[in-house]
């Protein structure tokens, strides 16, 4: 496998840190209401856990209210359970088959600790990045024992991994950066 070949590698596999970090911090509770926040409620649906967004409809009715619209009628009254139940701290409220999920304001600890949970949530990205830089590094001193690299591929793939590592840690730093703004905004 050329030098080449395993840097492309290891900057997909960056990539996809990061796609996995934006994941998890778009569940992430901010002032505001977002649809992304009840993809983790599971919904009992025909004695199987199902996400609630293969169950129902999620819209922003406001600023503060996630709208729920369940796709078959019997389902409110299990949708609204799963909401009350999932670690999310919702109270949700049906006006006929709709069902509306204010969300409450934010305390400035609560947002403290949110916060806390981003900078843990970017740091274990950092590390992912990280082990992936020296997953890359020990292929090409491989590549250099088993004689199929020279030295001097070796240093400039490692230089070339390293930019690559740098910039993905930037980019962490930044989302991070905006999602603690996002949060700390009232």
């Amino acid at each position: 496998m050329p030098t080449t070949q395993i840097k492309t590698q290891a900057e997909t596999k960056m990539d996809q840190s990061i796609a996995a970090f934006k994941n998890n911090i778009s569940k992430i509770r901010t002032g505001r209401a977002s649809p992304a926040l009840l993809e983790s409620v599971q919904v009992d649906y025909y004695g199987s856990l199902t996400p609630i967004s293969q169950v129902a409809n999620l819209s922003m009715i406001d600023s503060r209210t996630v709208g729920v619209q369940p796709w078959e009628k019997g389902m409110g009254a299990k949708i609204e359970k799963a909401i009350r139940d999932s670690d999310l701290g919702l109270n949700p409220s049906s006006m006929g088959d709709l069902i509306r999920v204010p969300m409450p304001m934010m305390s400035e600890e609560r947002r403290k600790e949110m916060t806390k949970l981003v900078r843990n949530e970017g740091e274990s990205s950092k590390i992912a990045i990280r082990n992936l830089r020296r997953d890359a590094n020990e292929s090409v001193k491989k590549l250099v024992k088993e004689k199929e690299a020279s030295e001097d591929d070796q240093k400039r793939c490692e230089a070339e991994i390293q930019k690559v590592t740098d910039r993905h840690i930037i980019t962490i730093d930044q989302l991070v950066a905006a999602k603690e703004q996002e949060i700390m905004a009232v």
